[in-house]
């Protein structure tokens, strides 16, 4: 019985100690991929450089940003049928698009097609950029 006791005394410290060695070690990978999966994705962002086509003569054009870091554009558009709704926006990678902050509010631009975009002229395109239902961008 002394013997049973012991050895279970000992199987439970020798666990004790490989417990309090493991999670550091996980915990350090855990971090390191956090910090890799908050890395925005500017190889695909940096893919929808160009102009893009909306309906009635609205449009998108991204540029990259040179003097800033990678993963900011400039955002020329004109996303309305009046006259000021348009300007040029400057827009940085996240993970799901590119964000951006005009006159009607903080905006998140993204891949879609033309379904999601919300509007008939554009349902059969695949290659496009979405604002929101009735704002979207494509390419032919």
């Amino acid at each position: 019985m002394i013997k049973t006791a012991l050895a279970l005394s000992t199987i439970i410290l020798i666990s004790g100690c490989s417990s309090e060695s493991e999670p550091p070690a996980s915990s350090a990978s855990t971090s390191d991929t956090a910090t890799e999966q908050s890395q925005p994705d500017y190889e695909t962002t940096d893919q929808w450089v160009g102009r893009w086509t909306g309906v009635e003569g609205l449009f998108l054009k991204i540029s990259k940003d040179e003097p800033a870091d990678p993963g900011h554009y400039l955002l020329e558009m004109q996303y309305g049928l009046d006259a000021e709704q348009s300007g040029t926006f400057e827009g940085q990678a996240t993970d799901e698009g590119i964000s951006f902050s005009r006159d009607d509010g903080q905006q998140l631009l993204r891949a879609g097609d033309g379904e999601a975009t919300g509007m008939k002229w554009l349902a059969e395109k695949e290659d496009c950029l979405v604002v929101a239902t009735g704002e979207g961008y494509c390419r032919d």
